[in-house]
């Protein structure tokens, strides 16, 4: 099971599936490089062949050569997945001023496993999100939680996306009118797959259910929508909760992130 959900994880969602909704895309051999609103740059690709190390430091000059002609571009995320062959990239990266975040876990399951009647304290709702504020009130609450100091422009983001794609669910926990907790849905065009985004809990409402209940309702949307998978990049808070309902651990990611330097 283990190497189908991987196999599938690779020929579904990498790739183009992940720069839907970019504003600009070029192709780079195997990269594609894409610019996001709020001046954030992505990269990412299928494979990257049977490339040596030499072959993967000149991808990677290439690419953040790209991105520092484009001057509104502060930010550039490279993705790295643990099971890929690329030799010399975490080098290459460093040395190009890339710095490695945490490891996540790459989790893949059948929705159903997550589709749980779960207890959570009476006083927290579980609901989507009702207009803008509420996504601003979420992408906070998640700067906070993240460490994130450009959660507004991410939020932001957010908001045109959910006003241009209604397939896109933003999912919230919501306390006294306080959004405690928060997580997205985003079913992939074309695929067996949606993808759980962005969940965050308060540390102070951890352990008494909310992420799982946040993760439940996802679950019941997808299972809706007619799909079969979802898939979750995890922190170690929420992968032991994904794999206690029987999801698996297929291989690892790693951000890393290049800032432009400021002048």
């Amino acid at each position: 099971m283990h190497q189908q959900y991987l196999e599938a994880y690779d020929r579904q969602l990498r790739a183009t599936p992940e720069i839907a909704g970019a504003s600009s895309t070029v192709e780079l051999g195997p990269l594609l490089l894409a610019t996001f609103a709020g001046g954030r740059g992505f990269i990412t690709y299928a494979e990257l062949g049977e490339m040596d190390a030499e072959g993967v430091a000149r991808l990677v000059d290439a690419a953040i050569d790209h991105f520092v002609d484009l001057p509104t571009v502060t930010s550039v995320e490279w993705k790295t997945r643990g099971h890929d062959h690329a030799p010399g990239l975490h080098d290459a990266l460093v040395a190009r001023g890339f710095r490695p975040e945490d490891p996540e876990s790459i989790m893949v399951g059948e929705a159903g496993l997550l589709a749980q009647e779960v207890g959570i304290p009476v006083e927290v709702t579980i609901r989507r999100a009702r207009g803008d504020e509420e996504v601003l009130a979420a992408g906070e609450m998640q700067g906070r939680v993240f460490e994130d100091p450009d959660w507004r422009s991410r939020a932001e983001a957010l908001i045109a996306r959910l006003h241009e794609d209604s397939s896109t669910e933003l999912w919230i926990a919501v306390v006294d009118d306080e959004v405690v907790g928060a997580g997205r849905l985003e079913p992939v065009a074309g695929t067996e797959f949606a993808g759980l985004w962005g969940g965050a809990i308060l540390p102070e409402w951890r352990g008494r259910g909310v992420y799982r209940a946040l993760t439940a309702e996802r679950a019941r949307s997808a299972l809706a929508l007619g799909i079969r998978f979802l898939q979750s990049d995890s922190t170690e808070f929420s992968r032991p909760i994904l794999e206690r309902s029987g999801f698996l651990k297929v291989s690892t990611t790693t951000p890393y992130v290049w800032t432009r330097p400021s002048v």
